[in-house]
């Protein structure tokens, strides 16, 4: 029935009628643009620029499934991070430490990379290297990322990362979860050796607790530290 007057109400009353339409649908619109934007920029962390989690994972996938044996899911994780937080520069050189990071994982993964942060020292990255040239692609890695670290004032705050890493090719799935638990644990089997770790199978079974590797299976390590 109010159609039915609209339809027949004086060109005044129709014009006051769009009008109020309008209005609530253009604040609607605004609503929506600003909310699109809010999400998009929640998809980078706004302290390293990273990507989060759920955009990582889409970006990981992608290449994953496109690039097959020759991807490589990288899981690296800050040593000793509690230490540089609680040190003189505090949370601040906490900060810098990690933006620093996230600036190298971004240089070493280049520009059809993802890198991730996952929360707090945790990172993830993963790209597209031969299986040929990972031992020295991580062995540069783990050296660009025990580099020193400038913070506030000029002084230099020692840094170190462990890695692990996990490729299609050695666990036989492309399946990015299983990829990221394998270099988890290989990761954590490798925790403060100064070494990235390259996942086998072994690494793919270890059970977790919250999130986190419960065991340590045999490692290959790959490189070393500076």
């Amino acid at each position: 029935m109010a159609s039915i007057a609209r339809v027949h109400a004086s060109s005044g009353q129709r014009a006051l009628i769009i009008t109020t339409l309008v209005v609530p649908l253009t604040g609607w619109t605004v609503h929506a643009v600003s909310l699109h934007r809010k999400l998009a920029a929640a998809r980078r962390d706004p302290l390293t620029g990273l990507l989060g989690r759920d955009g990582y994972t889409t970006r990981a996938r992608q290449i994953t499934d496109r690039h097959g044996d020759n991807a490589l899911v990288g899981i690296v994780d800050l040593d000793h991070f509690k230490e540089i937080n609680d040190g003189p520069g505090g949370h601040a050189a906490g900060d810098r430490v990690l933006a620093a990071t996230a600036q190298r994982l971004t240089a070493w993964a280049g520009s059809r990379g993802a890198v991730g942060r996952l929360g707090g020292d945790e990172f993830a990255v993963t790209v597209r290297i031969a299986p040929a040239r990972r031992e020295l692609r991580l062995a540069q890695l783990v050296t660009l990322l025990a580099q020193p670290v400038q913070i506030d004032g000029g002084a230099l705050v020692d840094v170190a990362a462990s890695v692990g890493a996990a490729s299609p090719d050695v666990l036989g799935t492309t399946d990015l979860s299983v990829l990221q638990r394998a270099a988890d644990a290989a990761m954590y089997a490798g925790k403060h050796t100064g070494r990235a770790v390259l996942a086998d199978r072994s690494h793919a079974t270890v059970p977790s607790i919250n999130g986190r590797c419960a065991g340590r299976p045999g490692t290959h390590t790959l490189g070393a530290a500076a």
